[in-house]
């Protein structure tokens, strides 16, 4: 472990030097207990309440001079907090599940296969959300069984690539025990995404 002196760089359009400070490697990075980051990017986590919680017990003296340095930021701008924080990234988003089924309509599952392309088939699963079935967990299922793409597209619809129709009138009762035979109908052929 060594000292060394770098300069600091003064903020001002002069280019003046303020002096040296003194660094000491290797340097001590303290990471929050809740979100496993550096204490500096807590700000930018979504449970950020439960890190200064973290923080006041763990780390009182960084503590304080976060709330010194939240006070001047509060003070000096007029804009929100929740402004501030970042909205996007991973794990921080909350996903939040909608709940507008109607007990009383008919639960029907819709099945079609429709063109992709000039030369390409694709089956489209439609109504499994009526039955409470997680839809990503669903599309997963499908394209490991039939070993195809499958994806989730728009409002309570899955997509398999492939011609698998047939095979779904089988599948889907036999996964989920909860949706009888005769809620599964064929559609047919259909255009998908086209009104003429």
């Amino acid at each position: 472990m060594h000292a060394t002196k770098e300069p600091a760089i003064n903020k001002t359009n002069t280019g003046e030097c303020l002096g040296l400070v003194e660094v000491t490697y290797p340097i001590a990075v303290k990471y929050c207990g809740h979100c496993s980051m550096p204490i500096e990017y807590c700000e930018f986590y979504s449970e950020y309440d439960k890190c200064k919680e973290w923080l006041a017990k763990n780390y009182p003296e960084d503590y304080e001079k976060l709330q010194l340095r939240e006070a001047e930021d509060d003070a000096a701008s007029s804009v929100d907090a929740e402004k501030k924080r970042q909205k996007r990234g991973g794990k921080g988003l909350l996903r939040i599940k909608k709940d507008n089924s109607d007990d009383d309509a008919p639960k029907r599952i819709r099945l079609s296969c429709t063109m992709r392309g000039k030369n390409k088939r694709v089956t489209i699963v439609a109504g499994l959300g009526a039955f409470k079935i997680d839809l990503r967990a669903a599309a997963k299922f499908f394209g490991n069984k039939f070993a195809c793409g499958s994806s989730v597209t728009g409002d309570n619809e899955i997509v398999i690539q492939g011609d698998v129709k047939d095979e779904l009138f089988k599948v889907i009762p036999d996964k989920w025990l909860e949706v009888p035979k005769e809620a599964i109908e064929d559609c047919g052929e259909g255009k998908r995404g086209q009104q003429n």
